[in-house]
């Protein structure tokens, strides 16, 4: 019998990880008490049940799959109906945190009686090809999440305690996140210079794989900026305060910050990273 999975929640990757699920033949539950209308709306076509904190609790696996400032805050208000489940379901936290606070995670969980898996997703939300996104797991019970491969995820062990899977995860976002404040920090400052034609036309000729990575990319962030503030920190956690580099991804917290209230706002910003990178792609 297929398992009874609990993903909160129904995010753009939430949702995507329980649309490969449903398709499989699990049944997925989530939490739509105060959600949007286009929420619930996405769970809907995901094939998710909305459910209390008890029936979220009776599922085999709990995936928490949140913004990452929002992790431990679940884990907290989940513990109550866990310590009431006769069955516990093993908790995996697949969220962008440090190891520091995924092992706080863990010690709310396990006081519980519940089981716990640190996870980290990287890729984007999973389609039919979902090998594309694959959510690293660590920590003792690992191995026994890996049964969801049969129904359309793709979740390799990583060697390690808990910790370890978010320790993966940091390294990557810090790379592929971080190089994105950095790379677009100067887009702007080069547009606001003038100098933005200049600079396009350099890295053609000099960085034209990068460019070319950077185009498609850079348009797709405003919109993720916001979850990204508290991912930035997280990795700033990670590196540790006082290792060179963390205040590097302090500053991108902020950046993001701010990228985030232009979407939500004026859209200077937005659009002058849409226009420099519609410039790569015909000029």
């Amino acid at each position: 019998m297929p398992p009874i999975v609990a993903v909160i929640a129904p995010g753009m990757m939430g949702s995507a990880v329980a649309t490969r699920l449903t398709a499989s033949g699990v049944q997925v539950r989530t939490s739509l008490t105060g959600r949007s209308a286009a929420t619930i709306a996405r769970a809907k076509a995901a094939g998710m049940t909305d459910a209390t904190d008890a029936q979220l609790v009776e599922a085999d696996f709990i995936l928490s799959i949140l913004p990452p400032g929002d992790a431990l805050a679940l884990a907290e208000r989940l513990a109550p109906a866990l310590r009431e489940a006769k069955r516990k379901p093993i908790y995996v936290d697949c969220n962008a945190v440090s190891p520091q606070t995924v092992l706080g995670i863990d010690r709310v969980v396990r006081e519980t009686g519940a089981s716990f898996v640190d996870g980290g997703i990287i890729g984007p939300p999973p389609d039919v090809d979902s090998s594309r996104t694959r959510i690293y797991l660590s920590g003792p019970d690992a191995g026994k999440v890996t049964v969801l491969q049969q129904y359309g995820l793709w979740t390799p062990v990583q060697p390690g305690p808990v910790g370890a899977a978010s320790a993966m995860k940091m390294s990557y976002a810090g790379i592929t996140k971080g190089f994105t404040a950095l790379s677009a920090t100067m887009m702007l400052a080069a547009t606001r210079a003038g100098t933005a034609d200049a600079l396009i036309a350099e890295m053609k000729v000099s960085q034209p794989a990068l460019l070319k990575w950077l185009t498609p990319q850079m348009p797709k962030m405003p919109g993720k900026a916001y979850r990204w503030i508290a991912e930035m920190e997280e990795i700033a956690a990670f590196i540790g305060e006082d290792n060179p580099g963390s205040g590097f991804y302090q500053e991108a917290a902020r950046f993001y910050e701010a990228i985030a209230a232009d979407f939500e706002g004026p859209h200077t910003e937005t659009k002058a990273l849409e226009a420099f990178c519609e410039k790569a792609k015909t000029g």
